[in-house]
């Protein structure tokens, strides 16, 4: 009795001493950020004010919640890790998996109109451009770097090249020479192809963090030439009055001969967007249909093997040349794709829109996805992007923390904090399991817990 006793005190006096120095980390960690803030005053002077409630009330709930983790989660993470382990999954998580690809793609497909039909014609337009394309182009990137990280287990920091590449392509050639959008869509994925091939060249020694370090040079590299080179890019100012895509040949215009008039509607932005929701989720649909067949071909298992264990994969005699650089050339190419449907979507292209963090975006969705699941990849992509949107949309919790709080500075933080949830309870990602790509008589789902971390 006593002994217990003594143990749960030093645990509860361990708690406390956690909780302690936590908040005493998170109060000089937030002190500069939210303590203190820079304001321009009546005579157009900048003043420094501070925000001491506001960082008292942050600093007090990450001490309170390191409290509870200590007291509540923790105990129940313990034991989470020591249950039985299933040979099968449940049959209601077998049912859901059976049916939540076709749902989501009848949701994805249904989308313009359920946001119409609630919001109608004025308010759809935020959402289905800021939310339905905008995670649908990430989605895409996502299904495209998967192939090179996910499946060929190749680290690629500098995948916003290959978007750059293609929407430069798309801008450039459209301006210049005036071709359509359908004829350059396939040439910039041609372009990314071949800048994706003459990067796998030089890394096809590399592994690693080595690896990693190259491609992330590669994508400075890119980004600082589009700076530079102003005679063709037009440096920091961009390439603006980019054409758009048409309808077949009709434009989205207010004219007579513009898509509204043509078909006897009355003109709305709305259509030009609904349009453009199609084409990308046509082209997300085209990403994920030639990955999940590539897969199933000698080459998908060959950079599954090359994922595995590189030196086994040669003893096998695959030539992982080859395979390094069909990975990085199909990548780059959905890239290139996506990125020249950006430049068509926005009209106006710059540097600033191809930096690391969009690198760094793409590859978080990929992990916290789950590498090598196109399910996980897509729900990381919804989460991440349209999370950050929806941030927009919180003004009422400036009635909490007051008029001065803007919550779309905060965005990063909170996904900061999710992410090391997700690392902590889901460390192979949302979706941990996998199917493989070839199987005898029938397929079998292999759980995460039957495999080693970063493995299987």
């Amino acid at each position: 009795m006593r002994e217990g006793a003594a143990t749960g005190r030093i645990d509860t006096v361990a708690a406390l001493r956690d909780a302690g120095i936590t908040t005493l980390l998170a109060f000089g960690l937030f002190l500069p950020l939210i303590g203190f803030q820079t304001v321009v005053n009546i005579r157009n002077e900048l003043v420094l004010d501070t925000r001491w409630p506001l960082l008292f009330g942050i600093v007090a709930a990450v001490g309170v919640a390191r409290l509870a983790y200590s007291f509540l989660f923790a105990p129940w993470l313990e034991r989470f890790k020591e249950r039985p382990v299933a040979a099968t999954p449940p049959a209601w998580l077998s049912l859901i998996g059976q049916w939540f690809t076709p749902f989501a793609i009848g949701f994805a497909v249904a989308y313009p109109v359920i946001i119409i039909a609630t919001s109608g014609y004025g308010g759809a337009l935020k959402w289905v451009d800021n939310f339905g394309i905008q995670i649908l182009i990430y989605v895409m990137l996502g299904w495209g770097l998967n192939i090179v990280v996910g499946l060929a287990g190749l680290l690629d920091l500098g995948y916003v090249a290959f978007y750059a590449v293609g929407a430069y392509s798309y801008a450039l050639l459209a301006k210049e020479f005036g071709f359509s959008f359908w004829i350059l869509l396939p040439l910039a994925g041609v372009m990314s192809s071949f800048w994706g091939i003459l990067l796998g060249f030089p890394v096809l020694r590399l592994r690693g963090d080595y690896l990693a370090i190259v491609t992330l040079a590669f994508g400075e590299i890119i980004r600082i030439v589009l700076v530079n080179w102003v005679d063709l890019t037009n440096g920091y100012a961009g390439i603006s009055g980019i054409p758009r895509p048409s309808f077949f040949g009709i434009p989205f215009n207010a004219n007579d001969d513009g898509f509204a008039a043509t078909f006897g509607l009355e003109f709305s932005p709305i259509y030009r967007t609904i349009f453009l929701y199609y084409l990308i989720l046509a082209l997300a649909f085209l990403t994920a249909f030639v990955t999940v067949r590539l897969r199933r071909l000698p080459v998908g298992r060959a950079w599954e093997a090359l994922r595995e264990d590189e030196i086994a994969c040669r003893s096998l005699g695959i030539n992982t040349t080859n395979t390094k650089l069909t990975a990085f050339g199909i990548g780059a190419m959905f890239a290139g794709f996506a990125g020249s449907f950006f430049a068509a979507r926005q009209g106006f292209i710059s540097p600033e829109s191809f930096t690391f963090l969009e690198s760094a975006t793409i590859l978080a969705i990929v992990v916290l996805g789950g590498m090598g699941s196109q399910i996980g990849v897509a729900i990381a992509a919804i989460v991440m992007i349209g999370g950050t949107e929806i941030m927009r949309e919180l003004e009422f919790l400036k009635h909490i923390f007051g008029d001065s709080f803007d919550p779309t500075q905060y965005r990063m933080l909170l996904f900061g904090f999710a992410m090391v949830m997700i690392m902590v309870f889901r460390p192979r990602g949302l979706v941990s399991t996998r199917t493989p790509s070839v199987f005898l008589k029938a397929p079998k789902v292999i759980p995460a817990d039957l495999v080693k971390e970063g493995h299987g």
